[in-house]
C-alpha cells in the first residue's frame, strides 16, 4: 500500500505547485526513486516539462513527456499506466490516479486557491475510504 502524503503550500500561486513537483521530482530522482509527475491536462504536462528544463540552472533533471518516453527517470504524463512499478507519483490533477496502488509513494500538492482546496479535501477523503492513512505536510 502506497504512502499517501498532501504537501500544503502556503500560497494560492499555481507556478508555486509546479515548482513544488519539480523540486520533489529532482529529490526523488536523486535518490534513485522513479518519478510520474501526473498533470491535470496536456498543458500542464507542457509547462511541467518546459521547467524542469530550466528552474535550476546548475543541475538537470532527466525527464520527457510520457508518449515520448515512458522509462524516462522522471515520466510526465496524466492518466497512462507507469512503466516503473514502485516510484513515486507527484499528483497535480485535482482527481486520484487510476494507478494509486502502483506506487510506493504518491504525493499531492495543494495550495491555497479555492478549487484546488475543495478537490484536494475529497481527495484527502477518498483515500481514507478506500483504506488508506494519508497525512498532511506543511511547506
Amino acid at each position: 500500500m502506497p504512502r499517501i502524503e498532501f504537501y500544503v503550500l502556503s500560497t494560492a500561486m499555481p507556478g508555486d505547485r509546479l515548482r513544488a513537483a519539480c523540486q520533489l521530482a529532482m529529490k526523488a530522482w536523486r535518490a534513485g526513486v522513479p518519478v510520474f509527475l501526473r498533470g491535470s491536462d496536456a498543458q500542464q504536462c507542457h509547462e511541467a516539462d518546459e521547467l524542469l528544463w530550466r528552474f535550476k540552472a546548475e543541475s538537470f533533471v532527466p525527464h520527457n513527456l510520457y508518449e515520448e518516453d515512458p522509462l524516462a527517470p522522471v515520466v510526465i504524463g496524466m492518466d497512462e499506466q507507469p512503466a516503473s512499478p514502485q516510484g513515486v507519483l507527484i499528483n497535480l490533477s485535482n482527481t486520484l490516479s487510476p494507478h494509486v496502488d502502483g506506487f510506493s509513494r504518491v504525493i499531492e500538492i495543494v495550495n491555497q486557491e479555492a478549487d484546488l482546496l475543495t478537490a484536494c479535501r475529497e481527495n484527502f477523503r477518498t483515500y481514507r475510504q478506500r483504506g488508506y492513512d494519508p497525512k498532511r505536510v506543511e511547506l
